[in-house]
């Protein structure tokens, strides 16, 4: 029996997961069990993201991180893909938890920029930290590909060049969230190396995304709308773009709704309000600073869950 690649199994849909929080803010470890498998067990999603910004890893202890983990393996299929995010300040901490991530079950790590490098950065330091999680792992490593609202987050092209030459690295979340950047870094990307995963990850413009070309996404929206999301996919992996016109009109509203709209940073609370309001979720606690979505948030997401259809329309 031939053994998959990684890059064969990241093909496609992977849901990036919340943390159900308990009242005192720990980890509500059964809510997080029934999330995780509800979220796998829809047709169509080949993996999950834990630990990703939709999951408050800036957030959490390392202890934490590796016990999401090991939940998410207990109670996915063994075929499920796991990657886990990787985000630390400091480079030798980022290595350390790596190492941790890949050996409580990891198949993948995704290696996020320090939220400083938003400020401003040397292009040597981005490829340092990369190198320091490289040495001490095994596993496919992955980029991440910041917004390019980010500040000095978003990597410049010279550097990305640099990191896609390391043949550790095999495919990037790429989350510009601006077409003519992700545009710029894909050709970029099939350019020096075709076989290296580009997945879409501006959850507003997936169609666009798909049009351009992609390899799938990892993205929280398939945590909330999974069948929407694998149906837009599957519509675009079949050259049927009118009906992946269908599938985006629904999901577009929900989209502004959870990542755009004013104010900005509310996505993770955007997600677990519209978890809550379809059933899913008992709690939409978050760690301080971040505080439950307000009435007019509340409302909005409300809407965009019941144009997507997500939602059966309330009577009266």
């Amino acid at each position: 029996m031939t053994t998959r690649s990684f890059n064969d199994r990241l093909r496609g849909i992977h849901a990036a997961t919340i943390v159900p929080m308990n009242s005192d803010f720990s980890i509500d470890e059964r809510a997080l069990a029934t999330h995780l498998s509800q979220v796998v067990s829809v047709p169509g999603i080949n993996g999950l993201l834990v630990n990703g910004h939709a999951g408050e890893n800036f957030m959490l202890s390392l202890a934490e991180k590796l016990r999401i983990v090991e939940i998410a393996r207990e109670h996915s299929p063994r075929d499920c893909l796991i990657v886990s995010g990787v985000n630390h300040e400091a480079s030798l901490e980022a290595a350390r938890e790596a190492a941790a991530l890949e050996k409580v079950g990891a198949d993948g790590l995704l290696v996020f920029p320090p939220n400083s490098w938003a400020l401003a950065h040397a292009g040597t330091c981005v490829i340092e930290h990369h190198q320091r999680i490289r040495d001490v792992t095994s596993v496919p490593l992955m980029l991440y590909g910041a917004p390019v609202s980010a500040g000095a987050m978003a990597y410049s092209q010279p550097v990305l060049q640099q990191l896609v030459a390391d043949r550790r690295f095999v495919a990037i979340k790429e989350g510009s969230w601006e077409v003519s950047a992700y545009e710029q870094n894909l050709r970029l990307i099939r350019r020096l190396r075709p076989d290296f995963a580009v997945l879409s990850s501006g959850d507003e413009h997936l169609l666009t995304s798909y049009i351009i070309g992609s390899g799938g996404s990892q993205v929280s929206l398939a945590a909330v709308v999974p069948e929407l999301v694998v149906s837009l996919w599957k519509a675009a992996e079949a050259g049927n773009w009118a009906q992946a016109r269908v599938m985006h009109e629904k999901l577009y509203p929900l989209a502004v709704a959870i990542y755009r709209d004013a104010p900005p940073g509310r996505a993770t609370a955007r997600l677990k309000a519209c978890l809550k309001l379809l059933g899913r979720l008992s709690s939409d606690a978050l760690r301080p600073p971040h505080l439950p979505v307000s009435s007019t948030e509340l409302q909005a997401l409300d809407l965009a869950l019941h144009m997507a259809g997500a939602l059966e329309v309330r009577s009266g």
